[in-house]
C-alpha cells in the first residue's frame, strides 16, 4: 500500500524550537531511500523560513544508511536570514548518530532575466508510455519472484529503457515520465519537498549503463554519497514530469549523473547532480 505514505513522511512534529522528527514508514527492504532524506530535511527547512522564501537550492551528503523502521530526528540551524536569502543546515540523526547534512537556501521572488537553456526533449505523452518502473525491475532480474514490488509513493513509466536480456553499453539519456502517486494538495511548500524527493529515483543505477553493466549484478555495492537540486520553478510533483538522465562521468569507484527535470508543457522545473558509489563485494 502507498497510500497517504508521502503525506505521512512530510508530516514532521515539532520536538522544540528548530527539531523535528520524521515518522518511522516500515518497508520491508530496511534501509531508507534518499530522497526521503531530502524530501524530509527540505520539510524541516521550510518550517524555520518565512513563508515568502521559496527553496532554490540545496546541497546535501549521505553519511550513513538510515533505517526506515526508525524514526528520524531532523535539527535546523540558522545560517543566515537576509533581507532576500535564508540559509539553512539540517542535519538527520537516527540513535543518536549524524546520517545525513543539507544546506538549503530559500529566496523571496524578484523579476529578472529568464533563460531555460536546452528545451525539453522530445517525448511521447505519459499516456502512451505504459512500461512501469515496477516491470523493469521485475524484467532485469532472472527470476521474477526476486522483485516484490515497488512500494514508495512514485509512478515511473520509462520511454528507453536499457535492454533487459543484453548487457551492452547504453549511453544516450534515459528518459522517464514521473510523478507522486497520490494527490498532494496545493501548498507549493509540500511539492516542493514532494520534487526532492522523487529527484533521487534512478540515477545512481544509470551510471553504470555505459559500462554494459545493470544494478541487479550480485556483489554490486551502490550508494548515493551526495546530492545537489536546483528548484527554477514551482510545479505539482503529483502531476506528470519528464524526468531526463545523463551519465556525465564515472571513476575511482564513482558516477557522476545529471537530472532535469520539466512539466508537461516542456518547462524546466529543476536540476539536479548527483554522485553514487560503484563498488562490488571481492
Amino acid at each position: 500500500m502507498t497510500e497517504h505514505i508521502l503525506e505521512n513522511l512530510l508530516d514532521l512534529k515539532k520536538v522544540d524550537g528548530h527539531h523535528f522528527e520524521a515518522p518511522a514508514i516500515p518497508d520491508t527492504r530496511g534501509r531508507t531511500f534518499g530522497g526521503q532524506f531530502l524530501g524530509q530535511a527540505l520539510r524541516a527547512a521550510q518550517l524555520t523560513v518565512d513563508s515568502d522564501r521559496s527553496i532554490h537550492s540545496l546541497h546535501s551528503y549521505f553519511l550513513r544508511p538510515g533505517n526506515v523502521n526508525q524514526t528520524t530526528s531532523y535539527k535546523v540551524e540558522t545560517v543566515r536570514d537576509g533581507r532576500g536569502f535564508s540559509v539553512r543546515e539540517v542535519r538527520a540523526y537516527q540513535s543518536n548518530k549524524e546520517l545525513f547534512r543539507c544546506t538549503l537556501s530559500f529566496a523571496t521572488p524578484h523579476p529578472g532575466l529568464e533563460y531555460d537553456g536546452p528545451k525539453a526533449p522530445n517525448a511521447p505523452q505519459p499516456e502512451a508510455v505504459t512500461y512501469t518502473y515496477n516491470e523493469f525491475q521485475a524484467d532485469i532480474r532472472p527470476i521474477e519472484s526476486d522483485w516484490d514490488g515497488w512500494r514508495r509513493p512514485l509512478d515511473i513509466r520509462y520511454i528507453n529503457p536499457p535492454s533487459t536480456s543484453s548487457r551492452s553499453s547504453v549511453t544516450e539519456d534515459q528518459l522517464m515520465w514521473i510523478k507522486i502517486n497520490q494527490s498532494m494538495g496545493d501548498d507549493w511548500q509540500i511539492h516542493g519537498a514532494a520534487l526532492a524527493y522523487l529527484s533521487d529515483s534512478t540515477l545512481v543505477d544509470h551510471v553504470l549503463l555505459p559500462h554494459g553493466r545493470r544494478w541487479d549484478e550480485a556483489g554490486f555495492l551502490g550508494a548515493s554519497l551526495d546530492h545537489s537540486m536546483w528548484f527554477h520553478r514551482c510545479c505539482r510533483a503529483d502531476e506528470w514530469l519528464l524526468f531526463e538522465q545523463q551519465v556525465a562521468w564515472t571513476g575511482d569507484g564513482r558516477g557522476l549523473a545529471k537530472g532535469r527535470l520539466f512539466d508537461l508543457s516542456g518547462i524546466l522545473v529543476a536540476t539536479c547532480v548527483q554522485e553514487g558509489l560503484l563498488r562490488w563485494q571481492d
